[in-house]
């Protein structure tokens, strides 16, 4: 199921198996087209969708809320770069991100909900990020990979700016139809199934991981 249109945006997703337990929805794939570019993991056994889906209806809840005083004349990579610097690397301590110091901006990153993707469990696995900004009438979303280091993979970058009314509306259209794809699925049984990467409800989430590359110093931006 494909909802929007790859070459601007888009949303696609497919259900291999669903259950009945809203904890896990179903497992298969979600990503998100930018410009082309395909971010997330495209495979039938790719993750339980429930985050995806929270993460949907979060974005729809908070409509208009997802703002940054940066967004509108920042280059999308130097935001990229700044995202990965802030929330990854070590050794940043007294970094300052667009007037910001590193944990204003890192907070900010976080409360006010930029960060679309990774949504919470293994869809974008294969090193996909998503920002998803407000603009007043419009949303800017910044798509990319890193690479060997914590910054982004330049052949992987897109930037887009698009009506806001059209974007929420490729959201809204995506929850109706896999909720309603969910609904008509067989369900499979729950026990015994476990999820990797699922974490049950009284275990605390822990913050980003900073080991996962080289360290690339301090950097103001």
């Amino acid at each position: 199921m494909i909802i929007g249109d790859p070459s601007t945006f888009a949303i696609e997703s497919g259900i291999s198996r669903a259950y009945e337990g809203l904890g896990f929805r179903a497992l298969g794939f979600f990503v998100l087209h930018i410009l082309g570019e395909r971010y997330g993991v495209y495979a039938p056994d790719a993750s339980m969708l429930a985050c995806s889906l929270g993460e949907v209806e979060d974005r729809l809840l908070r409509r208009g809320s997802h703002i940054a005083p940066f967004a509108a004349s920042i280059d999308g990579g130097m935001l990229a770069d700044a995202f990965r610097d802030a929330i990854y690397a070590p050794s940043q301590e007294g970094a300052s991100y667009f007037g910001m110091p590193r944990s204003e901006f890192s907070n900010h990153l976080y409360s006010k909900h930029l960060v679309w993707a990774p949504d919470g469990d293994e869809a974008f696995d294969d090193g996909s990020f998503v920002l998803h900004i407000d603009v007043g009438d419009q949303v800017r979303l910044i798509g990319f990979r890193s690479g060997d280091s914590y910054h982004h993979d330049v052949k992987t970058l897109r930037d887009v700016w698009l009506p806001a009314a059209d974007f929420y509306k490729i959201l809204e259209q995506w929850r109706a139809d896999f909720i309603a794809e969910w609904r008509k699925s067989t369900k499979a049984p729950e026990e015994g199934h476990h999820h990797p990467n699922k974490v049950p409800e009284s275990t605390p989430m822990s913050g980003p991981s900073a080991t996962d590359a080289p360290g690339t110093g301090t950097a103001h931006y």
